[in-house]
């Protein structure tokens, strides 16, 4: 089997909803009662993402070529608006771009997917940022098992808290 990551399409949004409502399912049964609740993430948080061209799905193919979603991440280019102030903590480093990571959700039986989106986003900026709920112990194990440090908290545009994570890259420069 081969995994893919590409970006999503509006025509994809059934299959993308039905996995992020999947990872909610996850969430649930892990404690995290608090997070992407009434109706986040909507139909047009998502058709916002792809129309910025920010929405992407990871794929699993079979032998045959023909593939299922098996995620959805957005991939957002800084600045991040709520990223400006940073609480009892601080970025690794506040002067360089980055991207941001939004929105990861996977089906409950595929695994590695957050580690694919990680490889990919990583070939794409050395620089990432991303942030999650206090409950959600599931993506703060992931968060930190791929390297990220701790940074500190941040507020979303509703006040809601988040921890945040910042991991930077070094590029290995291509020989000549």
């Amino acid at each position: 089997m081969e995994r893919i990551v590409k970006v999503a399409r509006k025509e994809e949004l059934p299959q993308i909803m039905e996995v992020l409502s999947q990872a909610k399912k996850i969430m649930r049964s892990s404690g995290n009662m608090n997070q992407w609740i009434n109706g986040y993430p909507s139909d047009e948080t998502i058709l916002s993402d792809i129309s910025k061209g920010a929405g992407f799905v990871v794929v699993d193919s079979g032998s045959n070529g023909s593939g299922h979603i098996a995620g959805y991440f957005a991939f957002v280019p800084s600045p991040e608006p709520t990223y400006a102030k940073i609480y009892d903590g601080q970025w690794l480093d506040d002067t360089l771009p980055y991207h941001v990571v939004h929105r990861i959700g996977s089906l409950p039986d595929v695994h590695g997917v957050f580690k694919s989106i990680m490889d990919w986003c990583f070939e794409k900026d050395p620089n990432i940022r991303i942030d999650t709920h206090r409950d959600n112990k599931i993506m703060q194990h992931n968060i930190l098992k791929y390297g990220f440090s701790y940074c500190g908290i941040i507020y979303l545009e509703s006040g809601d808290e988040r921890l945040a994570y910042q991991k930077q890259s070094i590029r290995k420069s291509k020989q000549p």
